[in-house]
Parts: C-alpha cells; sequence; structure tokens
C-alpha cells in the first residue's frame, strides 16, 4: 500500500507540474529534479506540515541573505558565501511548498497566491543582495522591474483565457535564483573583486530579465490573439 501510495504521489506531482507548464512534459533533467524533491517533500508532508509554512520559510530563507550582503559591503570578509547558501536554500524551500501540497493534498488557490506573492517578493530580494555586495542600481532596477513584469503580464494573461505559462522562458524563477546566487558566491570566494562579480550578476540578471520579459509578451500575443 505504502509503494502505491508513493507511486500515485509521484504520477500526481508530475502530472501537476506538467499542467503548469501548458501540458510540457517533463523532460528526464526535470523528472529527476522533480523526483528527488518528492523525496525530501514526502516525509514533511506525511508529518502534516502546512506547504504553507514552507513557502514563508524560503521567503524568510530570501530575505536573511540580505543580512550578511549587507555585512560584507560593510565589513569586508567572505559573507557573500552565507548569501549563496541561503538563496539556495530558499530555491529548495520554494520547489518543496507545492510538492508538500500535492503529496499532502492540501493543495488550494490561497495557498498558489501566497506562494506567487512570496516568490516575487523573493526575487527582489536576491537582486538586492547583489546590490549590497556593490552592483550598479540601474541593473538591479531593470533585472527587479522586467522580472516583476514578466510574472504580471504572464498571470494576467492566465486571467484572460491563456492556458499554462505561455513560455518558458530564460529567465524563470530558478534561473533568477541561480544567477544571484552563483555571483553571490564569486562575490565570496574573491571578496577583492566583490563590487566586480555583483555588477556582472546584476547585468546578466537584467538582460536575462529582459529577455524573458520579451519571451513572455510574445507567447501573451500569440495565446490572446483573436480573442475579445
Amino acid at each position: 500500500m505504502a509503494g502505491g501510495t508513493r507511486e500515485m504521489g509521484r504520477e500526481e506531482h508530475l502530472r501537476r507540474w506538467s499542467a503548469a507548464h501548458g501540458g510540457t512534459p517533463a523532460s528526464p533533467v526535470v523528472r529527476v529534479w522533480l523526483d528527488g524533491v518528492r523525496r525530501v517533500a514526502s516525509p514533511l508532508a506525511a508529518a502534516g506540515v502546512p506547504p504553507s509554512a514552507v513557502t514563508v520559510l524560503g521567503l524568510v530563507l530570501g530575505l536573511a541573505a540580505l543580512a550578511p550582503a549587507a555585512a560584507q559591503a560593510e565589513a569586508g570578509g567572505r559573507w557573500a558565501l552565507l548569501v549563496a547558501l541561503l538563496l539556495a536554500l530558499a530555491a529548495l524551500a520554494d520547489g518543496l511548498d507545492g510538492a508538500v501540497a500535492v503529496l499532502g493534498g492540501t493543495a488550494s488557490r490561497g495557498g498558489a497566491v501566497l506562494d506567487a506573492a512570496c516568490d516575487r517578493v523573493a526575487d527582489a530580494a536576491a537582486v538586492a543582495a547583489l546590490w549590497l555586495l556593490g552592483a550598479p542600481a540601474l541593473p538591479v532596477l531593470v533585472a527587479v522591474g522586467a522580472g516583476q513584469l514578466h510574472e504580471y503580464a504572464r498571470a494576467r494573461a492566465q486571467a484572460e483565457g491563456m492556458t499554462g505559462p505561455g513560455a518558458v522562458t530564460v529567465s524563470e524563477r530558478p534561473t533568477r535564483v541561480a544567477v544571484a546566487a552563483m555571483f553571490a558566491l564569486g562575490c565570496g570566494a574573491y571578496p577583492q573583486a566583490a563590487a566586480t562579480w555583483a555588477a556582472v550578476g546584476a547585468w546578466v540578471g537584467a538582460a536575462a530579465a529582459l529577455a524573458g520579459l520579451l519571451q513572455v509578451l510574445a507567447a501573451v500575443r500569440r495565446a490572446l490573439s483573436g480573442r475579445r
């Protein structure tokens, strides 16, 4: 019975992921990632951990990354290594909350709204950490603004009848967090060049965010053209 329940949870998890991505089947690499997330989430769901608690934990971890970023900017050292770790843990929590909801049968529209709101704040915090580490304001503002508009345009189009995400872009949330974490890691590994690492990271994030926004807008136009 336990094996059947576990397999049912796996298939449901894959089905929900596919549905959230416009019916796109999970690639072998994505399946490996989703299976790993499911294994970590299974004991949490069995223990009755609310998915909203995991969602909020991810937000707290993302915001907490600002503290070591400020510490390195103020006193030097390798505090940015902790920034990268916290952002990675926040990303893990972001992947876990949906799996906990599916496996525990507690998915809800309210939880989805909470998850989206927390994600947007955590996205901004990840880029703000690069700003604290020395990135100029312009690419930081572009990265945050384009990233937020990316998600708003998609959500608004879905409310108007677009099914799925429209397009899986070069700047989905995992990419945004990975860019910030990777360049924060560079700031910590090479503190004497932290400002350079942070600046390059912010510009890479800004370029990806703009490209992703254009992809979403093109997908929205295709999906909604002709609708009244």
